[in-house]
C-alpha cells in the first residue's frame, strides 16, 4: 500500500501513458502483466497503482521504491527493456518521472 508522507526516504515514480481507445486494453494488460510477473518482484519495490481515465486514452501509474537506484536497476533488466519496447508500441508517449513528496493534506 502506498505511503504518501513528506520526509520519507522512498522514491516515488509517476508515469503517464498516452494511448488511444483501440490500444487501451492491450496496454493495460501489458502493464498488469509487467507488475504481476516482473516489477513487483524486484528488490526495492514497495507498491504501485494504475489509474485510468474515462476516455480510455490515459493511464497513470504511481509507484514507490525503497531507493532511486532500485527503480533504475529494474528499468535496465533485460525483461523490462523487452516489455518497455512492447509498451512503447501501444502508446503515443509514456514518461516516468521521479518525485519527492512536498506536502500532504
Amino acid at each position: 500500500m502506498p505511503t504518501i508522507e513528506k520526509g520519507q526516504t522512498l522514491q516515488t515514480v509517476i508515469t503517464t501513458f498516452e494511448t488511444n481507445p483501440g490500444a487501451f486494453s492491450d496496454l493495460l494488460e501489458e502493464l498488469d502483466a509487467a507488475y504481476e510477473k516482473v516489477i513487483s518482484r524486484q528488490p526495492g519495490f514497495i507498491s504501485a497503482a494504475l489509474h485510468v481515465n474515462d476516455a480510455q486514452t490515459r493511464i497513470a501509474n504511481y509507484s514507490q521504491w525503497r531507493r532511486r537506484e532500485d527503480f533504475l536497476v529494474m528499468l535496465r533488466t533485460t525483461e523490462m527493456r523487452k516489455r518497455n519496447r512492447r509498451i512503447n508500441e501501444l502508446c503515443r508517449s509514456f514518461e516516468p518521472v521521479m518525485y519527492d513528496v512536498a506536502k500532504t493534506f
